[in-house]
């Protein structure tokens, strides 16, 4: 009986190490938030747990430009740069449950924000990846070494760990908003894809807007703390609604952007498809509070305090369903949803990108309906013991992707099973 070796290197060299002394198949393991994604890994000779590569390796906060190992949390990396009045403008909810930098690239996930900012591809500007026969490869950051012609960072995210292993990431940040508001509007998929154009056609700039199953359009604005009221009150007004949930100021934020401007130090520590939209405005005061019915609850109201936080349970599913992100152009997105049997929805009517939740049994035409309206879909996770097809139909870019896993990992090394019954 074979047995399956787990190795936790720490640093690129150990990294390297344990590729070109390991034979066979290698699966790649984070902090596990996305262990059931995609595919199902097939049986593998060793596991490299990347847990162990951590730390911040170089912070420019004057070039806004952070190096950091690929195995470290996200949430501990925006903690690190929160001082310095900065952060990753990327809030994929599974941050809050401890997922790594490595692997929200690998997985392709993305938040709300990805309305201004993109997903994580859009924000790493380079890449240090470990290939099959140990090649130690560079693109992007200081460093720029192109494998066969390819973009690497492009490659590697959404590559659910087929491709090669990521050591180090160079991402590009942003300063952290003085201010930020909620706006809260009851209504139907239909009425929110209205309100979301008026909000998009507008001089709104909103920073992250998602329709919930619950009823709810979530809007969010952020900005300075002397033009937020005013612009929540212009949002407000021209959509004849709206109930402004919360209005967060980011403490201390002048004085940790004035401490960068003074000087800190360079290096904060050693050791380690979603639209584009205009940047952010803002959000309006308070009105009638109207309860919201929540999908397999009997509460009533959406606590005025965590509005995202009830947005991110729906993104993470219910153990009895199986749970979808899905893809399409945001004009085509509700009618997409129309036709789903879903049990729970979250919309980025901005992005296109949605989480359902379905039962297992409509999975296969859940993916060939949006397979039709020309997007993507992905199984996020499924019930326990369910046979449930991780992808639909196969893109038409399929021979390209296979070309691309042979060109960088001819063996198969890396992830079997992961694209299952792609390659």
């Amino acid at each position: 009986m074979s047995t399956t070796t787990t190795i936790r290197p720490t640093d690129l060299r150990s990294l390297r190490d344990a590729v070109l002394d390991t034979a066979g198949t290698i699966g790649i393991a984070g902090a596990g938030t996305a262990a059931d994604w995609a595919g199902p890994l097939a049986p593998v000779d060793a596991v490299l747990d990347t847990t162990g590569l951590t730390g911040v390796i170089t912070h420019n906060p004057g070039d806004m430009t952070v190096s950091v190992r690929s195995g470290t949390p996200l949430r501990q990396l925006q903690d690190e740069l929160a001082p310095h009045g900065q952060h990753v403008s990327f809030d994929a909810a599974r941050i809050a449950d401890g997922a790594t930098v490595g692997g929200l690239v690998a997985t392709a996930d993305a938040g709300p924000a990805a309305l201004v900012f993109g997903s994580l591809r859009d924000l790493v500007i380079g890449v240090t990846i470990v290939l099959a026969d140990g090649t130690v490869a560079r693109s992007g950051g200081h460093v720029i070494k192109n494998v066969a012609g390819y973009d690497l960072t492009k490659l590697l995210h959404g590559s659910h760990g087929t491709l090669g292993v990521l050591a180090e990431v160079v991402l590009r940040l942003h300063p952290v908003p003085e201010r930020a508001a909620t706006l809260a509007i009851h209504c139907s998929l239909e009425e929110a894809a209205e309100h979301a154009a008026t909000v998009l056609g507008g001089p709104y700039e909103p920073a992250a807007m998602e329709w919930t199953s619950d009823g709810v359009l979530l809007i969010r604005l952020e900005g300075t703390a002397d033009a937020l009221d005013a612009r929540v009150q212009r949002l407000r007004t021209a959509l004849g609604t709206g109930e402004l949930l919360d209005l967060q100021a980011h403490s201390d934020q002048g004085a940790d952007r004035d401490r960068t401007e003074q000087g800190l130090p360079e290096n904060l520590g050693t050791g380690p498809e979603p639209g584009d939209v205009p940047p952010a405005e803002r959000a309006a005061p308070p009105s009638d509070e109207r309860p919201v019915r929540r999908i397999g609850t009997d509460e009533s109201a959406v606590r005025r305090d965590e509005p995202w936080e009830r947005y991110a349970s729906l993104v993470r599913g219910a153990p009895e369903f199986a749970t979808l992100r899905i893809g399409v152009r945001p004009s085509l997105l509700p009618a997409v949803l129309a036709d789903l049997p879903t049990e729970s929805v979250t919309a980025g009517l901005g992005t296109g990108v949605a989480t359902v939740a379905l039962p297992p049994a409509a999975v296969a035409a859940a993916h060939a309906r949006v397979h039709a309206a020309g997007g993507t879909s992905v199984l996020r996770s499924r019930p326990a013991g369910a046979e449930v097809p991780a992808w639909g139909p196969p893109p038409s870019a399929i021979a390209v992707l296979r070309a691309v896993k042979a060109e960088l990992d001819p063996q198969g090394r890396f992830g079997p099973g992961r694209f299952d019954p792609w390659m």
